[in-house]
């Protein structure tokens, strides 16, 4: 098999500069794919380069071609600048991974409206636009990969980042819809929920963990859900230390409610009975909508 895959492909990747985003891009074009680096500059050094620019340089060092972009990801010019970018260079587009993301810890009762709106812009907002604009593309050849990155913080919800938590289960939902609706035009779209230590994770990264899980052994399951080759689509993957689980919406029973007025401990029990029944997965809403709607006809 060829160690380089993705020869003639071309990839978006956002929040490249740094941490899951970076080996992403590297991983990427190491299996032959033309790169764009997004990553905001925050930080310069003294010849005025910035993340981005090191991460090409690194790809361009091994061998491989990118180039850099450093637009913030919630401004809608920044996603129509990335696809350009593609075109301009490249000539196509097949690949797009939206890396770009913020935390900004703040405990549910005490956050500002400042923050959250901050946190869902680049999270959703940032996501939604970039992913959006690749897809047109895409759907006008008829082919294309996209990895939307969100969080098991979005499965779960987790203590002290609560708009996280919600910006990242809003990208699976994202996920989930557009894997529908693309299939139709051979665009395949998966969400991959990473387990890495990166400048944003490692202060709360349990230290057991820390060194296995960095963000190089995620990307190689991130570029073979990119591979033009793969017919994997609409799945939540959770990915960390060189391994992976299939994730899910679950339902469970489907149980008839006695009619007026229910007690709490009526209810405790009806939950339980739930509960203790079969499972039900489902590819979109419609279907989840029929399955409930036939078991009580």
């Amino acid at each position: 098999m060829s160690t380089r895959p993705l020869d003639g492909q071309v990839a978006i990747v956002t929040g490249g500069g740094k941490g899951l985003g970076r080996a992403f891009a590297l991983d990427l074009a190491a299996r032959g794919a033309a790169v764009v680096v997004n990553n905001r500059n925050r930080v310069v050094d003294a010849d005025g380069r910035s993340a981005a620019d090191y991460v090409v340089a690194e790809i361009e060092a091994a061998g491989g071609t990118a180039v850099a972009d450093y637009g913030a990801v919630e401004e809608p010019e920044t996603a129509t600048r990335l696809v350009r970018t593609a075109l301009e260079n490249w000539g196509r587009l097949d690949i797009c991974i939206t890396s770009a993301g913020i935390s900004n810890p703040q405990m549910f009762h005490s956050t500002t409206p400042e923050n959250f709106a901050q946190v869902i812009g680049v999270n959703v907002t940032g996501t939604a636009l970039v992913a959006s604009a690749a897809l047109k593309v895409m759907r006008e050849a008829r082919a294309g990969r996209i990895l939307l990155v969100a969080s098991t913080a979005g499965l779960h919800g987790e203590p002290t980042v609560s708009a996280y938590a919600a910006s990242k289960g809003a990208v699976i939902a994202l996920g989930r819809t557009v894997a529908v609706e693309g299939a139709r035009r051979g665009v395949l779209t998966n969400v991959l929920l990473p387990y890495a230590t990166t400048q944003m994770t490692e202060a709360g990264m349990d230290p057991r963990f820390a060194e296995v899980m960095t963000s190089e052994s995620v990307a190689p399951l991130a570029t073979a859900l990119v591979d033009p080759r793969s017919e994997v689509n609409g799945q939540v993957v959770v990915a960390g230390a060189g391994g992976f689980r299939v994730a899910d919406s679950v339902e469970l029973g489907t149980v008839r409610l006695p009619g007026g007025p229910i007690e709490p401990d009526v209810l405790a029990k009806l939950l339980a009975e739930s509960r203790a029944g079969d499972p039900h997965t489902y590819p979109e809403a419609q279907a989840a909508f029929q399955g409930f709607a036939a078991d009580l006809a």
